[in-house]
C-alpha cells in the first residue's frame, strides 16, 4: 500500500494564483506523455507517486492526452483508486478541451456543446465528480468568445470544476476572456502560457505582463523545450527520446547552433550551482504572474532533479544578461 512521505510540505514552495485564493506548488506534474495506454503502467504510477511524495499537487490533463486519447485520464484515474484517492482533498486535478478528440462538428473547438460533453467525458475516464480546474484548450476563431466562456462558467455553477483557466491564448484573445469572465464573476484562475528559455515569444508578447495587469495566475508548460534544456541531447539524439520519435520535437531542430545555445546555458547554471533543467525551471518561475512550471516526466528521476531547481530562485541582473547574451 502507497504510504506518502511525511515531510512532502515542508519543502515545496506554493505560490498564489493571482489574486485567488488557490495556491499551486512551484512546479506542477503534466501527463501530455508517458501516461498514455501505450506506456508502461507501473512507471506512470511510480511517477505520480515521486511528485506526490516531493509535495507536487498538481497533476495536469487534457482529454486528448495518450496516446491513444483520453487514456492519460484513464491512467491516473487508475492511480487515484490505487493510491491517490484518500488524498483527494490534498490535490489539484485539471484537465482541458478544444483540440480534437472525436469525429463530427463537436468534437473540437469551443462551443458550449463541445465544452460541457468533454468535461463529462474526462469526469468518467477519471472515475471523480469534479476537476479542481477545467481549461479550454485553445481559442477558436469561429465561436464567440462570450459562449466558450459562459459554458466554463457552467461547469463550474453546475459542479464540475471548482475553477476555470485558459490555455494557448495570445494576449488580446486572452484579455477578452478574462474580461467575460470577470464579468459572469466566474472563478477564473488560471492562464496556461509556452515558455522557455529557447522560446520566448510570448514573453515579448506581453502575456506576463497581462498577467500582473489583470491579477491572474499563470502556468507555464514545456520549460524545459521538450528536453532540450537539459543534458538529454547534448552528447545525440538518445534512442527513446522524444525527438528519436520525430513527435512536437523533431531531430530535424536540434542543430549545432541551438546546442551551442544550449551549451552556454549549461555554463550560466553551473555558476549558479544548478542544473540546466533547474536553471530553466527558476527562470520561467521568476517572469511576473507565473504561479508554477508545469513539466514532464518520462522516470521519476526526472522529477526529482526537476525539483531541485527550486533551491535557487533568484536571478542577479548580471545572470540575466548573460543569460539573454547566450541566446542572442
Amino acid at each position: 500500500m502507497y504510504c506518502p512521505a511525511e515531510n512532502r510540505y515542508e519543502t515545496m514552495p506554493y505560490r498564489r494564483c493571482g489574486r485567488s485564493g488557490l495556491r499551486l506548488p512551484a512546479v506542477s506534474l503534466g501527463l501530455w506523455h508517458n501516461f498514455g495506454s501505450v506506456d508502461v503502467y507501473e512507471n506512470a504510477r511510480k511517477m505520480a507517486q515521486t511528485a506526490f511524495d516531493l509535495g507536487i499537487t498538481h497533476f495536469d490533463l487534457a482529454n486528448n492526452y495518450g496516446p491513444e486519447p483520453g487514456s492519460a485520464e484513464i491512467t491516473f484515474g487508475r492511480i487515484l483508486r490505487q493510491d491517490l484517492a484518500p488524498y483527494r482533498d490534498e490535490l489539484i486535478i485539471s484537465s482541458k478541451a478544444g483540440y480534437y478528440m472525436w469525429p463530427g462538428p463537436y468534437g473540437e473547438w469551443g462551443s458550449r456543446k463541445n465544452l460541457i460533453a468533454s468535461c463529462d467525458q474526462s469526469l468518467r475516464r477519471l472515475g471523480v465528480d469534479y476537476v479542481d480546474i477545467f481549461y479550454h484548450h485553445r481559442p477558436d476563431p469561429d465561436t464567440p468568445v462570450e459562449e466558450s466562456m459562459e459554458a466554463l462558467d457552467f461547469i463550474v455553477r453546475s459542479g464540475r470544476a471548482l475553477y476555470v483557466g485558459i490555455s494557448n491564448y495570445p494576449p488580446e484573445a486572452a484579455r477578452r476572456a478574462i474580461a467575460v469572465l470577470r464579468e459572469l464573476r466566474t472563478p477564473f484562475v488560471l492562464h496556461q502560457i509556452c515558455c522557455n528559455l529557447l522560446n520566448r515569444a510570448h514573453e515579448e508578447q506581453g502575456s506576463f505582463r497581462l498577467l500582473e495587469e489583470e491579477k491572474v495566475g499563470g502556468i507555464v508548460f514545456s520549460p524545459l523545450a521538450q528536453g532540450l534544456l537539459s543534458d538529454r541531447y547534448l552528447d545525440g539524439i538518445p534512442a527513446d527520446s522524444r525527438a528519436a520519435r520525430n513527435g512536437f520535437l523533431k531531430s530535424s531542430s536540434i542543430t549545432p547552433e541551438l546546442l551551442g545555445k544550449v551549451r552556454a546555458l549549461k555554463e550560466i547554471a553551473a555558476s549558479r550551482g544548478q542544473t540546466l533543467s533547474g536553471m530553466a525551471i527558476a527562470w520561467v518561475l521568476h517572469l511576473p504572474g507565473v504561479a508554477s512550471a508545469l513539466v514532464g516526466a518520462s522516470r521519476p528521476e526526472q522529477i526529482r532533479e526537476t525539483v531541485t531547481g527550486l533551491n535557487h530562485l533568484e536571478f542577479t541582473p548580471e545572470e540575466l544578461a548573460r543569460i539573454d547574451a547566450a541566446l542572442a
